[in-house]
């Protein structure tokens, strides 16, 4: 499945100057957020797949005016095509926002979403605004990861996570693909990027995956 994964800034050869022959066989379309409205919806309605998006920590509009025709997957599960797709938008708190939250903060958000992932067998997709602690991060409070997306990469195992955040206009710190120590590929989907992911769905043990979620995330707990 070709999926193209946008975040952080508008994609000039999608935008201005749109030409449909450049999305020839994309089937889904992920934005890792801080994008305008107007622009996923332009492709929503140009390009007739579904649309999945986190909020970012500067989209405090789509609290009033949400990207119509798009499908907002912050902290729910989509599934398209047997794939499991969950997200989790935002980034570290650094002043005050919608979407901006202490490790803590975000802990608590995948503690409250357990019971989801037990109940859909785990993830295939993790989707992001900002990436994990360590992978792909920057040094400064506004732009680090959160140690928690590792635990959650530790346990579901993942094909994909995809993130935004960092731009890669940032420099040296810019990565467009790295790879988890659980077996993810994570990619910076700054401006955009296609990415082919096979569609068989990530297979983990019932067993294994209740005993990860049970302590894991627990609001108190650091990593």
């Amino acid at each position: 499945m070709k999926i193209l994964l946008l975040a952080d800034e508008p994609s000039k050869s999608l935008w201005d100057y749109y030409d449909p022959k450049k999305m020839e066989g994309i089937e889904l379309i992920i934005s890792c957020g801080d994008l305008d409205a107007a622009y996923l919806e332009f492709l929503v309605t140009m390009w007739h797949c579904p649309v999945l998006y986190v909020p970012g920590n500067h989209d405090e509009a789509y609290k009033d005016n949400p990207p119509e025709g798009c499908d907002c997957i912050d902290g729910s599960m989509y599934i398209y095509k047997g794939l499991r797709i969950f997200g989790m938008g935002g980034s570290m708190k650094y002043k005050p926002g919608t979407y901006m939250y202490s490790e803590q903060a975000m802990r608590r958000r995948l503690w409250l979403s357990k019971r989801m992932l037990w109940k859909f067998g785990g993830i295939d997709i993790f989707v992001t605004h900002a990436p994990a602690r360590g992978y792909g991060d920057l040094d400064d409070l506004p732009h680090q990861g959160f140690a928690c997306f590792n635990e959650l990469l530790q346990i579901c195992k993942p094909k994909l996570m995809a993130h935004g955040h960092v731009h890669a206009s940032y420099g040296k710190g810019f990565q467009r693909e790295s790879q988890h120590p659980s077996g993810t590929t994570i990619v910076n989907a700054f401006e955009k990027y296609i990415i082919d992911l096979d569609e068989e769905p990530v297979k983990v043990d019932r067993k294994e995956l209740r005993q990860g979620l049970t302590g894991a995330f627990l609001p108190g707990k650091s990593s």
